[in-house]
């Protein structure tokens, strides 16, 4: 017969049941011989002990880890906030003195000013672009006039439209007459 694989819970539970057996069944100096290997009944119910105890340990650390982090995720939006805007506060009042930035793991404003070579490549490159492209400016495109050469201009003249006056509206067969629409045949 092979041996089935329990729960925790269910473990535990056992557990306990075999505290109960074993305090009541056995006697202090008896010896039980099982699992290659003999005991006491005190060692035995130290060993149960210890997997009761065992889970609890686990239960309760799960306990205490949920409510830990349902008070972080209650109180984390207002720290970040509260940490940002200290942030704020010291790269205000430090913002000139690097050392003391970085003394507060904190680095300091990048300067975005480009040397006078990057700027004289970048503006050759942008003319460079600018003459390949023929891209002229609002100025240059005002500057170009041009005159159409070549091209027949033929006018379209449209035919009169011809518009059919409305027929009167025929009495029916039967001498009934209709409700404002043509009348159908079959």
């Amino acid at each position: 017969m092979g041996t089935k694989n329990i729960g925790k819970s269910s473990a535990v539970a056992r557990a306990t049941q075999l505290v109960a057996g074993t305090n009541s069944q056995f006697a202090k100096g008896t010896k039980l011989a099982f699992a290659s290997s003999t005991f006491t009944p005190a060692q035995v119910l130290t060993q149960l002990q210890l997997l009761i105890s065992l889970r609890a340990g686990v239960t309760d650390a799960r306990a205490a880890l949920a409510a830990k982090l349902a008070a972080e995720e209650a109180q984390m939006p207002a720290l970040l906030a509260f940490m940002k805007a200290f942030v704020a506060f010291v790269k205000a009042t430090f913002s000139n003195s690097p050392d003391v930035l970085a003394a507060f793991g904190l680095a300091p404003k990048k300067t975005t000013t480009p040397d006078v070579q990057t700027l004289a490549a970048a503006n050759a490159k942008r003319e460079a672009t600018r003459e390949a492209r023929g891209t002229k400016g609002t100025k240059q495109r005002k500057a170009v006039k041009g005159a159409v050469t070549g091209v027949v201009v033929t006018p379209i003249v449209a035919a009169p439209v011809v518009t059919a006056a409305p027929a009167a509206p025929s009495p029916a067969s039967n001498g009934s007459a209709t409700s404002g629409g043509t009348p159908h045949t079959a």
